[in-house]
């Protein structure tokens, strides 16, 4: 099982950024719990984080035979990007949607995503964990 998790912008400043509704923990410490919880499954992650919409468009469709699976947290992304939403629909690779706060507790516009209608699941609220779930979700994604 193969597991590319996509970062969206601002998340190169996790611990530095709105610690009361994002924490402390690092973009370097979530992925280190990741990867903890990835040996425990045997499966096998990769990390990549841009402030580019374009390049995470990329990635997505890069990702067609190369990943089983796609953990995505778009951040501000999640609520406009029209082409994110088409990449996932174009690839068809099961991805699930993570957040580290719960958007559907914060800001009326945050309460829109436009990418989890396509997405197989989603993970919010749960800080570093939401994306600890996401590898169990991911390993498990064909299982109904």
């Amino acid at each position: 099982m193969k597991i590319l998790f996509l970062n969206g912008p601002n998340l190169n400043l996790l611990g530095q950024r709105e610690p009361e509704v994002y924490g402390r923990a690092t973009l370097a410490d979530v992925e280190a719990k990741v990867r903890a919880r990835a040996r425990e499954l045997k499966a096998s992650v990769e990390f990549r984080q841009s402030n580019l919409e374009g390049e995470l468009v990329g990635w997505i469709q890069q990702a067609k035979g190369q990943f089983d699976v796609i953990a995505l947290n778009a951040a501000a992304y999640t609520h406009t990007s029209v082409a994110l939403r088409d990449a996932i629909v174009a690839v068809g690779i099961p991805t699930i949607e993570i957040h580290l706060s719960n958007v559907h507790a914060r800001e009326e516009f945050r309460h829109k995503s436009l990418i989890a209608p396509v997405c197989r699941g989603q993970i919010v609220g749960f800080g570093a964990n939401s994306y600890v779930l996401a590898v169990d979700a991911a390993v498990n994604v064909n299982e109904r």
